[in-house]
C-alpha cells in the first residue's frame, strides 16, 4: 500500500509541475492578433493554432491526471489503518504519581532535608 501512495505521489507531483510548465507556456488570446499580422508564430512546429491546441490538449490530459491523482491520494491517506488510543495515554502512565500524606500526621510533606533548610532562613 505505501509503495502505491508513493507512486502516485511521485505521478501527481509530475502532473502539477506539468501543468504550471504548460501554462506559463501558452499564449494569451491577445496573442493570437499578432501572429496574424505575422509574428513568426506560424512558421512553428506545429502552425500557427496546431501549437495552440496541442498545448491545450496537453494541459486538459495533465490537468485530468492531477484531479484523478489527487482524489486517489485522498482516498489512500483516509483508509489507512487508525490506530487506537491516544499519544496522552503513554505519557499519563509514566508520570509519577504523587502520594498524600497519611492523615493524623503532623510532618510536613517536605522532605527531611527541605524541612531543615526551611527552619535555618532568617525570617
Amino acid at each position: 500500500m505505501d509503495y502505491l501512495f508513493s507512486l502516485l505521489l511521485v505521478v501527481h507531483i509530475l502532473a502539477a509541475l506539468g501543468v504550471i510548465g504548460l501554462v506559463l507556456v501558452q499564449h494569451g488570446k491577445g496573442a493570437d492578433m499578432g501572429a496574424a499580422f505575422g509574428s513568426g508564430a506560424s512558421g512553428s512546429l506545429f502552425g500557427a493554432t496546431g501549437s495552440a491546441n496541442f498545448l491545450s490538449r496537453t494541459t486538459a490530459v495533465l490537468a485530468t491526471v492531477f484531479f484523478v491523482t489527487s482524489l486517489s491520494l485522498a482516498y489512500l491517506a483516509s483508509s489507512k489503518p487508525k490506530t487506537s488510543g491516544s499519544v496522552m495515554q503513554d505519557a499519563v502512565k509514566s508520570a509519577p504519581v504523587p502520594v498524600a500524606p497519611e492523615a493524623g500526621t503532623e510532618k510536613s510533606a517536605l522532605p527531611a532535608d527541605a524541612d531543615s533548610k526551611a527552619k535555618e532562613i532568617p525570617k
